[in-house]
């Protein structure tokens, strides 16, 4: 294989590599793609009325299931001097609230905050149904009439249907038609027109796995409503979804179960005159927030490699040193596809990084004033024939006696700003003034402010891209996008046609 295609190669495999990473944070781990991205998240709120008889009373509600598509962050419950405990029945978790003595009206507040996550809990209704036998006694109650109407009923929809889906579809639509046939009327009758509980006995009657459940839509603003009552179908492989108005409809992402299957929704022993409501309200907040929140964070092995493992403090350092490939990539882009010309490769970037913690325009007032200074000490070391490493460390020195000299004249002068000299690279500076003193001596003072101006032109290009925000998001949250500068750093490595600046300089010849 060529160095060409080997180089094509690992640039494509790079690029996927770090695209898919990012893709599987953003989808999956829901790590917010821009910054200061915002979510939804529903508050939901179950409110509890009733009038004590100066007893001890227990109050017992149906919680949530653990259910697909939605992820719950909190938990809150508000007892009101009752005891509170969480019980788990063979119904499913229930919130139990318990006092001695109560009297009076008494309100019990449970509130719970979720948000809407395709890719949560997807194995939640994945459970394994096996079909039950016919329940005779599902119809015990119905007289001999009527339960010969319901089975006439029954046995014309089941040879009308495929399976238990289309069954249950088409028993709901005899309840929905106008006019109702006499047997609907009938069997209503006999189950006080409670419709809900009349098409569960009927299914349960046929053999078929239903459950109900309740539950509410994830708007907005609703307030003191009542859930939702809808059955739920299983055909031996799947759940489905029945409205008893609408019929057979797919899960909205936005319908939120409260319970499923159990007997009751609120029981309430020792009081009276008991009444639940259910609210929602949407507040908006920092996506990044809410997935810090998210237990699929703790639960994906990606993360526990992450930069969000290290200590606070570390992570701030690697929020700067993560930025240092983005300087690369504009120093890659000015040297070789338009030819700038830099006093040393990494000096640019070094350069911006102290001018992230300065601000632009006084970083470069610093930079130009220490350096100035710098190349005149230097002029007058070189008279005294010092080797190479006497200089630099004597420049060295020079160069912090400088920072320590405007430090004070400014702390002063009351100029705050120029406090922060001291993010300046000393190293660098020392060999920048080295590398313009001798560029100065070989090439002449044109070739300094040509290759010094370049510099800091380089240096303020690379402070712009990476102290933006969108770029500083992207690279502590998805470092793996470096890999993809790496794939565009190597590519542009092998360019070897004209830059830009030699475009211009020899454009007169074409």
């Amino acid at each position: 294989m060529s160095s060409r295609l080997q180089i094509a190669f690992l640039a494509f495999l790079l690029t996927a590599i770090g695209f898919s990473i990012v893709w599987y944070k953003v989808e999956v781990l829901n790590i917010p793609l821009f910054p200061h991205e915002k979510r939804s998240i529903y508050t939901i709120g179950a409110e509890i009325k009733f009038q004590g008889k100066n007893k001890s009373a227990l109050i017992s509600m149906a919680l949530p299931p653990v259910q697909k598509g939605i992820t719950v962050l909190t938990k809150d419950a508000t007892s009101a001097k009752f005891g509170f405990t969480q019980a788990q029945t063979k119904n499913g978790e229930r919130a139990e609230w318990s006092k001695r003595k109560v009297k009076g009206e008494k309100q019990l507040f449970y509130s719970i905050d979720v948000v809407i996550d395709k890719y949560a809990n997807l194995d939640a209704e994945k459970d394994v149904i096996i079909t039950v036998d016919n329940d005779e006694e599902a119809l015990h109650d119905f007289t001999s009439p009527i339960l010969d109407a319901a089975k006439t009923l029954l046995r014309d929809v089941y040879e009308h249907s495929s399976d238990a889906h289309s069954f249950t579809a088409l028993l709901i639509q005899e309840f929905t038609k106008e006019p109702s046939s006499q047997t609907v009327k009938m069997l209503l009758s006999q189950n006080n027109d409670d419709k809900l509980h009349l098409l569960y006995r009927l299914l349960r009657y046929q053999g078929i796995t239903v459950r109900k459940i309740r539950g509410l839509y994830l708007e907005h603003g609703r307030n003191n409503r009542s859930l939702v009552s809808m059955l739920e179908v299983h055909n031996g492989n799947s759940w489905q979804l029945f409205d008893l108005e609408k019929g057979k409809i797919p899960k909205a992402d936005n319908f939120f179960i409260w319970q499923r299957g159990g007997p009751s929704l609120l029981d309430v022993v020792g009081a009276r005159d008991s009444k639940i409501t259910f609210s929602v309200n949407e507040k908006r907040i920092h996506a990044e927030k809410i997935a810090k929140q998210a237990k699929v964070l703790e639960e994906a092995a990606l993360m526990d490699f992450s930069l969000f493992t290290l200590p606070v403090s570390q992570q701030n350092s690697f929020k700067h040193i993560l930025l240092i490939p983005i300087g690369a990539l504009v120093v890659v882009i000015l040297r070789i596809l338009v030819g700038v010309r830099t006093s040393g490769t990494f000096m640019p970037i070094l350069i911006a990084l102290a001018f992230m913690q300065t601000s632009l325009l006084i970083g470069l007032i610093m930079f130009i004033l220490i350096v100035g200074f710098g190349l005149i000490i230097r002029s007058y070391l070189s008279h005294l024939n010092l080797l190479l490493v006497a200089r630099i460390s004597a420049v060295i020195i020079v160069v912090i006696t400088i920072m320590s000299a405007m430090s004070i004249l400014s702390y002063k002068l009351g100029l705050d700003e120029i406090l922060s000299i001291t993010f300046f690279p000393m190293i660098i500076l020392a060999w920048t003034i080295e590398r313009m003193s001798i560029l100065w001596e070989e090439e002449g003072a044109k070739e300094v402010f040509i290759q010094g101006g370049s510099s800091l032109f380089v240096a303020s290009v690379a402070y712009f891209a990476m102290s933006n925000t969108l770029v500083g998001h992207l690279t502590f949250n998805f470092p793996e996008l470096l890999l993809v500068i790496l794939a565009l750093i190597i590519l542009i490595g092998t360019y070897s046609g004209y830059r830009l600046s030699e475009l211009i300089r020899f454009k007169s010849m074409v």
